[in-house]
């Protein structure tokens, strides 16, 4: 492992030219603690990104001698050769790609990079699986109602899930044009299918998830209303004492006293959201969740200055947007 003053963090970007690449170097644009190394796109080698005056080079050009953080922002089954060859230079890895993730098959010794839940893992971690978007989000919400037993056993619990265009990358997709989006919202990975699920079971075991994504016609950002069946006599006051005492003195996660969170509240920052409301006339009683975050902040390039931050002796939200 790289020797290093504290102080600095010498870091390169793998795949600096996608959402979440150039997000990864726009935060650190404005961290005080960071001098970035190198940043690779294999079409922009040569030009210059305008983010850090930095003259972008290929993945083969890339020098890790010096370097103390390593940031994957390849597309997904591109990042496992990658990462062991940051590891066997002494580097440290956030992988923001879904390979080393819980649930993949390939997790290859990696530390799952919930920042707000396993700090002092991660400050000791190698390798860190940065998680995905829309788990963030499903996880914050629901692990410390699960760990309090205030979810009613065997009941599922329904997420319906809609996050801006940039979720699905940067590369040209036909759906993805602006006339096919404008004015539309829809559904897609139907049938509880969708590949972030495994990441969620993994990380709350023996929780019954049905999960649908949906396309929402905006550049960034993420909405998750939560459908919950709490246990007996457990109302929507008791979830937001329960996220309070769990995230108290964190201000990465904005616990809503009342009301629920929209988009507004949390793009562009690298924070999530939480809001709940009780359903009159149901019996059992049933509950709504509402968690929003940024995709490309707290849901990707936020998070993964997050882990960087507790990886280096930072403080944790050191550079990070509120």
């Amino acid at each position: 492992m790289n020797t290093h003053n504290n102080s600095v963090a010498t870091v390169g970007i793998v795949g600096a030219t996608g959402y979440t690449g150039l997000e990864v170097l726009r935060i650190l644009r404005d961290h005080e603690g960071v001098r970035v190394a190198f940043a690779t796109s294999e079409r922009e080698a040569g030009e210059a990104s305008a983010l850090h005056g930095l003259t972008l080079v290929s993945e083969a050009d890339a020098d890790l001698r010096g370097v103390d953080i390593v940031f994957l922002c390849l597309p997904h089954g591109m990042s496992v050769e990658w990462a062991q060859r940051a590891l066997d230079a002494g580097c440290r890895v956030v992988d923001l790609t879904a390979d080393h993730r819980p649930g993949s098959g390939r997790e290859g010794g990696a530390v799952y990079g919930l920042a707000d839940f396993t700090p002092d893992t991660i400050r000791a971690a190698r390798l860190v699986a940065n998680p995905g978007c829309y788990p963030t989000g499903v996880i914050t919400a629901l692990h410390p109602l699960l760990v309090a037993g205030v979810v009613r056993a065997g009941t599922p619990v329904i997420v319906n899930a809609a996050s801006g265009v940039t979720g699905a990358g940067r590369t040209a997709k036909r759906e993805l044009l602006f006339a096919e989006v404008a004015g539309d919202y829809r559904a897609y990975a139907m049938g509880n299918v969708h590949r972030h699920l495994k990441e969620m079971r993994a990380t709350l075991p023996g929780l019954p998830l049905l999960f649908q994504p949906h396309l929402l016609p905006v550049p960034r950002g993420i909405l998750e209303t939560i459908y919950l069946s709490p246990a007996d006599g457990v109302t929507a006051q008791d979830i937001l004492e329960h996220w309070k005492a769990r995230f108290a003195g964190n201000p990465t996660v904005r616990v809503l006293e009342s009301g629920v969170p929209a988009l507004v509240d949390v793009v562009g920052s690298d924070i999530v959201a939480l809001g709940v409301a009780a359903n009159a006339e149901l019996d059992p009683s049933v509950l709504t969740l509402v968690v929003a975050l940024d995709n490309l902040g707290k849901g990707a390039a936020g998070q993964a200055v997050q882990n960087m931050n507790l990886m280096m002796g930072f403080d944790p939200t050191r550079g990070l947007r509120r």
